[in-house]
């Protein structure tokens, strides 16, 4: 995988993105809608709507996690539709994280030994894994609980170590699926403070969420309805742009 663009290249950009499920029968969803959109490096971005808007399926077009039907997506420069499995499995590795509302530990792993799974995909050598889990959980605040099992870990503490592994790769998107879902109010309010800080070493986060309270945390918000995708009005921070953009 080539390595990472100057900042003025877009970390996400999207041209008609469109998504079709069932074309041509009885049970056809159109589901997204010729989505143009920009995002920078260092963003932090809220994508919300309610249940069935688009917005699921946006975020499985952005983690590379399903195609189009018609548009192209440039992940960090790479046009994704040019990549094979292979290759799209790596860009997946190296340039975007996934946290989700479910935690997704393993729960017979210690904390570190979560956190360093991704690597051993990665090959890195195993000395090097436990050293390089260690540093991402200390990023997070949890150095003093590597040993620990999920069971033995707050609701917070688990949602920090999933995003400690979303970070092991330092992949330079770090895609958020209604990761305070499953929080209270104070620990929810921790993690946006968490994701402000990534934020700010130059990660961009994009946040699903269905709550504007959450939503209202990030520098941008995007609204998913009926398929197509459009900017709040004032949000915005740097030169990241909506729509109508140019590679």
């Amino acid at each position: 995988m080539s390595a990472p663009l100057p900042d003025t290249v877009p970390v996400i950009q999207t041209f008609g993105l469109s998504k079709v499920y069932s074309p041509g029968s009885e049970a056809e969803v159109v589901a997204l809608k010729g989505v143009d959109m920009r995002v920078g490096r260092g963003d932090f971005v809220a994508i919300m709507g309610p249940s069935g808007s688009g917005k699921s399926t946006l975020m499985n077009l952005i983690g590379c996690l399903d195609t189009p039907s018609t548009g192209s997506y440039l992940c960090d420069g790479i046009d994704v539709s040019t990549l094979d499995a292979e290759e799209l499995a790596i860009l997946r590795r190296e340039k975007i994280g996934f946290v989700f509302q479910g935690f997704n530990l393993l729960p017979r792993m210690s904390a570190l030994e979560n956190v360093a799974m991704p690597l051993g995909y990665a090959q890195v050598p195993v000395p090097e894994r436990a050293a390089r889990a260690q540093e991402a959980l200390a990023a997070v605040g949890l150095a003093e609980r590597a040993g620990h099992k999920p069971s033995e870990l707050s609701g917070g503490q688990q949602q920090r170590v999933a995003i400690a592994r979303a970070l092991i790769n330092k992949p330079p998107i770090l895609l958020a699926d209604e990761p305070t879902g499953a929080l209270d109010s104070k620990t929810g309010e921790e993690i946006l403070s968490l994701f402000k800080r990534l934020r700010d070493d130059d990660h961009t986060v994009i946040l699903i969420t269905h709550d504007p309270e959450v939503a209202a945390h990030a520098d941008r918000i995007l609204v998913m309805r009926d398929g197509e995708l459009h900017e709040e009005p004032g949000s915005g921070r740097r030169d990241s742009g909506f729509g109508g953009a140019t590679p």
